[in-house]
């Protein structure tokens, strides 16, 4: 179990030294790690978002000197991305816990119809030499999945508790004193009785078995509240906490999580001298300030510095005009007070902490970084910034038929037809949804980082596609907007872009084999060029507009498919994106 969750808090290993910069070598480019408008300023502070891109819902655990964060992806394969960080600020991707979303037929090439589930808000521990995370699938139930090394292999998940039951957001706690073994979970309505009359989410505890895969009873009510979910479980010095988000809504003609800046969504926590099942009381010690234009702010992890001041991870939440990049994680201390902890900066004095802009490093002595973005395609395994959008037909990727690139074979795109591609509820949109790209298999993508300025460039050989294919560069979120190569029945080879309702501008006819595609954003508004020789780029297509959407902000990579039948493919040379933000190593 990790030092914050156990039942004592003491001094962690102290930091140690390392090389301030390092390089890699990207397509004969040397890049080297950089600072920009966030995260690690170089100076001893850093500037939130610290993890400027989306990487949602939270998790931290800390054992020793290293702290390891999960963050939730939906309908994204690998499932349920790993970072690591030596100071709460640099952090870098070490793997997924889910190889594949392996438990349901929904998540696979042949159906696409996952979107917008998958995997949520879980947690992750260690506890007697092994790693745990456990998370529920909103149409599945709670699972757990196990790991000695945080690096994998994890085994495959257990189903602990049907979708019946329980809605989403586990938080485990072990008990040494007790030997007793916990999980609060947001059960929301699904077993709520006529006589609780309080407004909103009911959250239980239920008592696990000491090696976390088995409930032991039918759990305990502790709390109800309007939108109340992502619970974590601490015990400092005695005293029993539950860190909780909670909504308060200022116009209840939108639900929790719809955008509207009228509605808020707080960090509260309970406390209790007594049990971990209460008494207990209750304080707002976060709420939305100046920092980030009134955006919403909650749900996250403690962790403890070796000097033994504490500090708080928490995402931005979606309501807000153009949180295009998804939901990124900040960085705020955490004051104790009359033995509460006041997350962030209390500027308007209200005994309610804000969010922090710029401040202090919790630790210093580290390098700058952040997760991996370019890629040469030298090595046989895909970087651990690159997700598919379901699980991958795994016959038709490869990174070893042709070393150094990635190959792309084009499947036959899914019938347009019930159990195939994005469904209609509550977490996603209907915008487009009948379009193709929703029901190709093997596109590949990484997140954006930042939302002032990127441009990413991408070079592909198209010798290899087929009539009837597609193939090409991807920006997709909320929408999609594409620019490549179709493939005419006769075989002559096009330029085309395609906006989000699937609506074509076709371009000049591209003779050669080689192709580069570059994107750039200014904001919220991006834009597509070409090229066939890599030096002259030419613009193509209209200036469009990336957003949140699908519980997804706007990604960068590649598509191919092919609109008759499984034929062609296309090849991938390398990928090179440059942002404001820290550079990180391959």
């Amino acid at each position: 179990m990790n030092i914050l969750k156990s039942v004592t808090l003491g001094l962690l290993i102290s930091c140690f030294g390392c090389k301030s910069v390092t390089e890699k070598k990207v397509s004969n480019k040397i890049v080297q790690a950089k600072k920009g408008s966030w995260g690690d300023q170089g100076d001893g502070t850093y500037i939130n978002p610290i993890l400027n891109a989306d990487y949602p819902d939270s998790d931290i655990e800390q054992v020793g000197d290293t702290y390891y964060m999960i963050t939730s992806k939906q309908h994204m394969s690998p499932g349920m991305p790993i970072l690591e960080s030596k100071d709460m600020v640099n952090w870098t991707n070490v793997g997924h816990v889910f190889e594949s979303l392996s438990w349901a037929p929904e998540y696979n090439w042949d159906r696409m119809n996952g979107y917008s589930f998958g995997v949520w808000a879980g947690d992750l521990a260690f506890h007697e030499g092994t790693w745990y995370c456990y998370q529920i699938d909103y149409q599945h139930g709670l699972m757990v999945t196990t790991a000695k090394d945080i690096r994998g292999p994890w085994s495959t998940p257990i189903i602990m508790l049907p979708k019946s039951q329980v809605l989403d957001d586990p938080g485990v706690f072990w008990d040494e004193e007790t030997h007793k073994a916990y999980v609060i979970i947001n059960t929301a309505g699904k077993q709520k009785k006529a006589s609780n009359t309080i407004e909103g989410n009911e959250n239980r505890i239920y008592e696990m078995s000491w090696d976390g895969t088995k409930i032991l009873d039918e759990g305990k009510l502790v709390y109800t509240g309007m939108g109340a979910e992502a619970a974590k479980i601490y015990k400092i010095e005695g005293t029993w906490y539950i860190f909780l988000a909670e909504w308060t809504m200022g116009d209840t003609s939108t639900l929790p999580g719809v955008k509207n800046p009228k509605n808020d969504r707080k960090q509260i926590v309970l406390r209790s001298k007594e049990s971990i099942y209460g008494p207990y009381e209750r304080k707002t010690v976060l709420e939305k300030g100046t920092a980030f234009n009134n955006r919403s702010c909650s749900q996250g992890g403690l962790m403890q510095a070796p000097d033994k001041s504490w500090w708080y991870m928490h995402q931005l939440i979606q309501n807000d005009d153009i949180p295009f990049q998804g939901r990124p994680q900040c960085l705020a201390p955490v004051t104790w007070i009359d033995g509460w902890p006041i997350i962030g900066v209390d500027e308007d004095n209200d005994g309610v902490g804000e969010p922090v802009k710029q401040y202090k490093k919790p630790i210093n002595g580290f390098p700058i970084a952040a997760p991996n973005s370019d890629d040469d395609f030298s090595s046989t395994k895909l970087g651990f910034q690159w997700e598919w959008n379901h699980n991958p037909r795994n016959t038709h990727w490869s990174l070893t038929e042709r070393p150094g690139w990635l190959r792309l074979k084009a499947s036959k795109v899914l019938p347009n037809k019930t159990g195939y591609g994005p469904n209609k509820n509550e977490w996603t949109n209907n915008d487009g949804s009948d379009s193709d790209f929703w029901r190709a298999s093997n596109t590949l993508s990484q997140r954006i980082m930042g939302i002032t300025t990127g441009t990413a460039v991408a070079k592909f050989d198209i010798s290899g596609m087929k009539p009837h294919q597609l193939g090409g560069f991807v920006r997709y979120g909320g929408v999609f907007n594409l620019l490549g190569v179709i493939v005419d029945e006769n075989g002559t080879k096009n330029l085309f872009y395609m906006n989000g309702m699937a609506q074509k501008t076709m371009g000049p006819k591209i003779n050669g084999n080689d192709l580069y595609v570059r994107t750039s954003n200014t904001s919220n508004q991006a834009n597509y060029e070409y090229s066939v020789d890599g030096k002259n780029f030419k613009a193509f297509g209209p200036t469009f507009t990336i957003e949140f959407g699908k519980w997804t902000g706007d990604r960068l990579g590649f598509f191919s498919w092919n609109e008759k039948g499984d034929a062609g493919y296309i090849d991938v040379d390398w990928f090179q994106y440059d942002y404001d933000g820290p550079k990180g190593q391959k």
